[in-house]
């Protein structure tokens, strides 16, 4: 339910009730504005109704949230999820993502495969202008045969890239047993096979590590709003959507990029919209067009592999960048973001 407040309520009586509504049971997130104050409520809301609480002289207006993912819901929170994240290596370093001003880019390897791999190419994309490394160290594989990642290995060797460049990292947790490991990493991507793996939901939101959240395979858009909703109902705020391709009945390309959601989940939601066009297309030729395509429509950033030999790449190299051609892009890319008044 959400309730707004007249203009220049007294403190007193704002205070007097929101005591009122947390003696029922009920968790208030408040979200103030420069003319508006809303109070939305978390909790069993059945035994209050509208009228009820526009009897009081303080409320404007009452009503239930219809959409089932309430803390999610651009109705309960008015005003963009701006999620400022800067390095641990490097308090100057890294981005707000969602503040309508940057479009923020993480690049880098598929797979961490060493020491020299994973330096090399932070170097390279920071070099390009990028704002994040991006880099696997547990790699979920359709065959239990495939490169499943060197594991905390690889994330001491992201943390070292870090040290060596100041970049944030970015990278996947897979198991709640993992997580003591991630204590310190900047972003923690939960992938498209965990997305509905309710209970990691509900552990990594009760971190404070922001969360990016892929689209399962074959999610439906509320699926994929009710899975932040896990971790955002579990006390973490901070979540970034990635859209990174669904499963359609072609197989022309790995997975098809709906592009259409950016633009419905500005609408819908307040929280960032990121674009991963490598798993999108799986065809390194086409992340480019894609890649400008998702600025043009207003993503907040995108997530972009980046190798520096995708022909003896572990993992994905078919998809991944060379530094190179990442540098070309990304001049491109500034280009379509400006004329948004961005910067890319």
């Amino acid at each position: 339910m959400i309730i707004v407040l007249k203009n220049g309520a007294d403190a007193r009586k704002v205070d007097e009730l929101k005591k009122g509504l947390k003696s029922k049971g009920l968790e208030i997130h408040e979200s103030k504005g420069k003319d508006v104050t809303i109070l939305g409520l978390i909790g069993d809301t059945s035994r209050i109704t509208p009228e009820e609480l526009l009897a009081n002289e303080i409320v404007e207006s009452a009503q239930r949230v219809k959409a089932p993912y309430k803390q999610a819901s651009r109705s309960f929170h008015p005003k963009d999820t701006v999620i400022s994240v800067k390095s641990v290596a490097d308090a100057n370093l890294g981005a707000d993502i969602g503040d309508g001003k940057t479009c923020a880019i993480m690049a880098g390897p598929c797979s961490v495969e060493t020491e020299e791999q994973i330096i090399e190419v932070a170097k390279a994309v920071k070099t390009s202008g990028a704002r994040f490394l991006r880099g696997g160290a547990f790699k979920p594989r359709t065959s239990p045969y495939s490169f499943q990642g060197l594991g905390a290995e690889g994330l001491e060797l992201l943390k070292i890239a870090r040290k060596e460049t100041g970049l944030p990292i970015v990278t996947e947790l897979m198991a709640i047993n993992q997580i003591p490991l991630f204590e310190d990493v900047d972003i923690i991507q939960i992938g498209a096979r965990n997305m509905q793996n309710f209970d990691l939901l509900k552990e990594v939101g009760k971190l404070k590590n922001p969360i990016l959240l892929k689209r399962g395979l074959s999610a439906t858009v509320k699926e994929f709003l009710m899975s932040a909703e896990y971790i955002m109902a579990s006390g973490n705020e901070n979540v970034i959507l990635c859209e990174r391709g669904i499963r359609t009945f072609d197989n022309y390309t790995r997975n098809c990029l709906d592009l259409s959601i950016v633009p419905y989940l500005k609408k819908e939601t307040h929280l960032p919209v990121i674009i991963d066009p490598s798993h999108a297309c799986g065809i390194r030729w086409m992340v480019p067009t894609l890649a400008k395509a998702a600025v043009a429509v207003g993503a907040d950033g995108l997530i972009i592999e980046v190798h520096n030999n995708p022909e003896k790449a572990l993992c994905d190299g078919e998809q991944s960048l060379t530094p190179s051609q990442f540098d070309d892009l990304m001049k491109v890319l500034a280009k379509y973001a400006a004329v948004e008044g961005r910067n890319c």
